[in-house]
């Protein structure tokens, strides 16, 4: 008879997945995912607020996708879509590059809906 390459299943380990736990001090404020409240990003991080609709940051406190090209209100970009590491929600992405010269100082940083975030923290 063939060996069986998988170990029988008495044999597994099973194990829990990490959950996303990387919070900010509550001294900070803070914007965090609206799906579950995990930190996202510290106020000290926003560059600006871009648009009605969104927000650009410096750091974030996410996972990120393979980048792509896309075509954006401001010209062809690579970008990659973020993720909230809890709960997995899509909340916006990162330039990865910018192919005018005006818009490089995008790269490297991240877009937030502001549709799936919440302040916490401090907010007066």
């Amino acid at each position: 008879p063939e060996l069986s390459e998988e170990p029988p299943a008495e044999m597994v380990k099973m194990t829990k997945s990490k959950t996303f736990q990387a919070y900010l001090p509550n001294c900070h404020r803070t914007y965090s995912c609206i799906h579950c409240r995990a930190h996202l990003a510290n106020h000290d991080e926003l560059i600006s607020k871009a648009s009605d609709n969104f927000s650009l940051f410096f750091r974030v406190n996410v996972g990120c996708g393979p980048a792509e090209e896309r075509v954006l209100l401001t010209g062809l970009h690579a970008v990659a879509d973020i993720y909230c590491e809890n709960c997995k929600t899509t909340l916006g992405w990162k330039y990865e590059h910018a192919f005018e010269s005006s818009q490089k100082y995008k790269e490297g940083k991240f877009i937030i809906e502001l549709a799936h975030m919440i302040k916490d923290n401090g907010w007066e």
